[in-house]
């Protein structure tokens, strides 16, 4: 039987392994499910402290990934679980596009903004696939949905999104008609 200390090592090298190939995915997924720098540190370090606690238990290496971001999910859900938030007025929380025409549509904020828009049945698969890599049949298993389920939410998404990004017809120049005072 190999001593102790040779099975904390082997574990820590493993564990280091993971986070060198994963740290850089799970922060950007966290983030875009927080929005905050913050938040997405301190979730990527709580979903690596429960790695480290099961770590023994995962049995297939090729699930690492999709077993991380589920245990991000997870925490980040548990978020809401323990906060009361402060509401605010949704006329408040949406940034003022004044002076912004189409060549800004679908900077990196206003998608961001427009993603956060999308009730969170659209915004979770587009977000699995988009940032975490994920396939139709990978995020019907996470969610516990079938793929086909799943591929008309990634259609609606994509739908919403970018209905939202476009201008409305005649919003060019700040939302007035040309010709008009």
């Amino acid at each position: 039987m190999p001593p102790v200390s040779d099975k904390v090592g082997n574990r820590q090298r493993q564990f280091d392994a993971l986070v060198r190939a994963h740290a850089g995915d799970l922060y950007r997924f966290a983030y875009w499910l927080s929005g905050e720098d913050a938040r997405a540190q301190d979730l990527v370090q709580e979903t690596l402290l429960r790695a480290w606690r099961a770590i023994g238990s995962l049995r297939d290496g090729a699930a690492i990934k999709p077993w991380l971001l589920t245990i991000l999910r997870r925490e980040h859900a548990r978020g809401f679980e323990r906060k009361a938030f402060d509401l605010t007025e949704l006329d408040d929380a949406i940034p003022d596009e004044s002076g912004s025409g189409p060549e800004g549509a679908g900077s990196d904020e206003q998608v961001r903004a427009a993603i956060l828009q999308l009730e969170p049945k659209y915004r979770e698969p587009l977000l699995m696939q988009v940032l975490g890599g994920f396939s139709c049949e990978e995020i019907a298993s996470e969610l516990g949905s079938k793929p086909g389920a799943v591929m008309t939410q990634l259609f609606r998404a994509r739908q919403k999104l970018r209905a939202l990004l476009e201008p409305a017809p005649g919003a060019v120049d700040g939302g007035k008609h040309r010709g008009m005072p």
